[in-house]
This record gives C-alpha cells, sequence and structure tokens, in this order.
C-alpha cells in the first residue's frame, strides 16, 4: 500500500439550504484561479451539485458514497485524485450527522477536517454556539473552523468571531448578497448547462471573498492510501450502448459510463429532444432528468418516438431510470393535470406533484442481481401494470420503488450506481437477457 498527501477540506454544515454547493464552488473557483489543479467530490447521490462543482474547478466532480459505492472505491477515488491535485475538497450532504451513513462518516473514515458552513442570517454569538456543539458531538471528526454565510455587516461578523473558542477560528465571513447565490427548481440546483454564464459571474464575485479569508490558504494536507481494486472483466465487450443525454437527461453518474467502458462497451449519445435516429446500438439507457421540462419537444420528435419504439418492438435492451422511466410511459402530466404523449412502452402516466416526492438509498433488487441506487423524484407514477419487484430501502421495511419489465425494458424510478455491482450491469445490458 502506498501513501500520498494532498492538502484536503471537508465542507458540512448543520442542514440543507446552508450555502455548501455556493462557498465549496467559490474556493474551488479561487484555488483554480491561483494555477492550482482542485479537485471536488460530492457526497451523496447528487446529479445536480456536480455540475456547478465542475465548472467551478475544471475537472469532473465524482461522488462518494461509503453506502451505495463502498469504503474501498472512496478510497481508490481519493488515492487518484490526491496523485495530481494540489486541493481535494469534498462537499457533504445534508446536515453534518444526517444520514447512514453521513457526512461525519465519511469525513471520520478518511481523515479529512472539517468546516462548518453555517448561515448566520438572524444570529450572531448563537452561530458560535451552534458551531461549537457540532464540532464537539462526536471525537472523531475535527471540525477545523466556521465558515460564516449571508454575514449582514463588519460588525456583524466581528460578533461571531469574538465568541467562537481560539481552537475554531471563523475561516471566511460572506457577505449577504442575492448576486452570489446559485438558482433553484424543484429537485434543487438548475443544470448547469442552463444557467452557464450567469454562475461564472457568481463564482467570480464569491470567489474575491475567498481571497480575503483564511481560505485563500491551503488546508494542511491529509494521507491518502492506496486501494487497488480488482480490474472489470470484459463482460460488455463489443456491446453497443446509446445513452440519451441532453437537457432532458442528464443524470448520469460518470462512474457508471466508466464501468461501462471499462467492460468492453461502445458508448454513443443521442438526444431525444433533438435527434431523429437513434445510433446504431444494442441497447439504450434512458438517465434521469427533467423530462417534465421539456414535454412539448419530447411529443414532438415524432421520429425519435417512432425510431425507440420500434427498438423496444425488436426486444432491445433498455435500461429507463427516473425521468427515462417517465419518458417510456403512455404520458406525462404536468401539474394541471394535463398530459403530454409519451413513448407508451409501458401503460401509466407519470403526474407532477407541487410538493412532495420519494428520496432515499435502495437496493434494486433485479433477476441479474441487487445493484444499489437511489431515489429522488417529484412525480407519481399511475395506472402501471404490476412490477416484477420492489426496491429494498436501505434502513426501512417498507417496500421501496417498484421495478418494471418489458419485452427488453427494465424501468423503475431507481437511479443505479452501477460500479456497486458490475456483474449485474453487465448481465442487464448484454444482448442475450433480451431474448
Amino acid at each position: 500500500m502506498s501513501r500520498i498527501f494532498c492538502p484536503a477540506l471537508f465542507l458540512a454544515a448543520p442542514s440543507s439550504g446552508q450555502g455548501k454547493t455556493t462557498i465549496t464552488a467559490a474556493i474551488a473557483r479561487y484555488h483554480h484561479a491561483q494555477g492550482r489543479q482542485v479537485r471536488i467530490f460530492k457526497m451523496g447521490p447528487d446529479y445536480l451539485d456536480p455540475q456547478i462543482l465542475e465548472q467551478a474547478c475544471g475537472y469532473p466532480v465524482v461522488q462518494l458514497d461509503l453506502w451505495m459505492a463502498g469504503e474501498d472505491y472512496c478510497r481508490q477515488q481519493f488515492y487518484i485524485a490526491a496523485q495530481t491535485a494540489d486541493l481535494i475538497l469534498v462537499e457533504g450532504a445534508m446536515g453534518m450527522f444526517d444520514g447512514e451513513p453521513s457526512s461525519a462518516d465519511l469525513a471520520s473514515v478518511f481523515n479529512i477536517p472539517i468546516a462548518l458552513i453555517m448561515d448566520v442570517k438572524g444570529m450572531a454569538q448563537t452561530a458560535a454556539a451552534l458551531a461549537c456543539g457540532l464540532a464537539n458531538y462526536r471525537d472523531d471528526v475535527q471540525v477545523v473552523g466556521l465558515i460564516a454565510n449571508n454575514c449582514a455587516s463588519e460588525r456583524h461578523r466581528s460578533l461571531i468571531a469574538e465568541a467562537l473558542p481560539d481552537n475554531l477560528p471563523l475561516l471566511a465571513s460572506i457577505s449577504r448578497d442575492p448576486e452570489i447565490s446559485l438558482p433553484e427548481r424543484h429537485l434543487g440546483l438548475v443544470q448547469a448547462s442552463e444557467v452557464s454564464e450567469l454562475i461564472e459571474t457568481r463564482f467570480t464575485k464569491a470567489a474575491a471573498m475567498i481571497g480575503v479569508s483564511n481560505l485563500a490558504d491551503l488546508p494542511a494536507p491529509v494521507a491518502f492510501d492506496s486501494r487497488e481494486l480488482p480490474e472489470p472483466l470484459p463482460l460488455l465487450s463489443g456491446v453497443k450502448i446509446a445513452v440519451a443525454r441532453d437537457s432532458a437527461f442528464s443524470f448520469i453518474y460518470a462512474a457508471n459510463l466508466n464501468l461501462l467502458t471499462d467492460m468492453g462497451a461502445e458508448i454513443s449519445f443521442f438526444s431525444p429532444l433533438g435527434d431523429t435516429e437513434l445510433p446504431p446500438a444494442d441497447a439504450l439507457w434512458l438517465p434521469g432528468g427533467y423530462p417534465e421540462l421539456h414535454l412539448k419537444s419530447l411529443s414532438e420528435n415524432s421520429k425519435m418516438l417512432a425510431a425507440i419504439r420500434a427498438f423496444h418492438a425488436d426486444n432491445k435492451v433498455i435500461l429507463a431510470e427516473c425521468g427515462g422511466f417517465m419518458y417510456c410511459l403512455e404520458s406525462i402530466k404536468d401539474l394541471d393535470g394535463q398530459g403530454v404523449e409519451m413513448l407508451g412502452l409501458l401503460n401509466g402516466d407519470a403526474c407532477m406533484r407541487p410538493r412532495g416526492g420519494c428520496q432515499g438509498m435502495q437496493y434494486a433488487q433485479l433477476p441479474e442481481g441487487d445493484i444499489r441506487g437511489h431515489a429522488h423524484h417529484r412525480s407519481q407514477a399511475e395506472n402501471t401494470p404490476d412490477p416484477v419487484a420492489y426496491g429494498r430501502r436501505q434502513r426501512h421495511p417498507a417496500p421501496g420503488e417498484p421495478i418494471y419489465q418489458s419485452r427488453g425494458l427494465t424501468a423503475s424510478y431507481l437511479h443505479l450506481f452501477f460500479p456497486s455491482n458490475p456483474s449485474a450491469i453487465a448481465a442487464l445490458f448484454r444482448p442475450s437477457q433480451a431474448q
């Protein structure tokens, strides 16, 4: 086993909505502008924050989760990044101790120091008390300071700084400024590709605040050990997989694509929005995304609808996840209950809901094997056929997401993390499985 040292910092918060992504992006952009190579990891199964963070640092952002991906996978990814990075940043998920495993668990396993991000609007010395409580809640994590977000003034900043103990300093204060916040919609942040120029100006402004703070200096080096994982077998050698990728279907783990190619698959991309035919393929992958924002364009692309319907009629393999599953139903109904025709590969309708939704970690219990993944959606499928199986929740006995199969189609609201079971993924995509 070999070891590499690299400066690293874990950005955590007491809850969601504290500004973790904005500040992580600002730190990354500041150091990137100084000519440093910054690598960012995102805790948990997130598609939207990594798009923003990738634009901030200029490198792909890898999602890490001790349950979904496993400790060995996480260790390998940190070690690979540390070989070339000048700085490693990890953005946590939800609150610091929320979930099993939590952000604190990931930071603890890899001994990465934590900087607390807290929205201090409406409080001053109380922010210091909350920070001290979080810092001392567990003795297996090291909290090195507080980042006060939404500071109203210099006086506000000084009240918080003076209330903090010497071993928990104020690392930075981020001014209350709507021009640095990132735009959001119902499942989280807006996709980076939709607001690229806007977020560039916000990165610049937020990075300037980092430049006059203690975060302008690199954090202490952290030791990252190697962990060699077995090379994937060429189980998909020569299999051509076409992947839907555009503004309607963009929830794609880079790790999933990497595994498919490592197993020998030939990957091509197509757009259900703009293309009129499929590339040559043995299998299709329709990932999640925001089809509900593009109903008219998807429904009116009759040539693409016909091409995918013919592909399905030929018993060829299709994996449809969440937004891709919605696309496979007969219609998607908007918040007013107006339905727009979709593929109709499965009976049923996806109905958008104004609030609520399903989220959480689950196993997809497939005939090919259990594959770990998660659910996060704001719609509900109605009038569907009987499922072949249900997802199994990580820690709750209630049935998880229904899983449907029809001819070569496997469809569910679940987003799958392919490296959790490469052999099952290979069996799922191999053409013989659809015969």
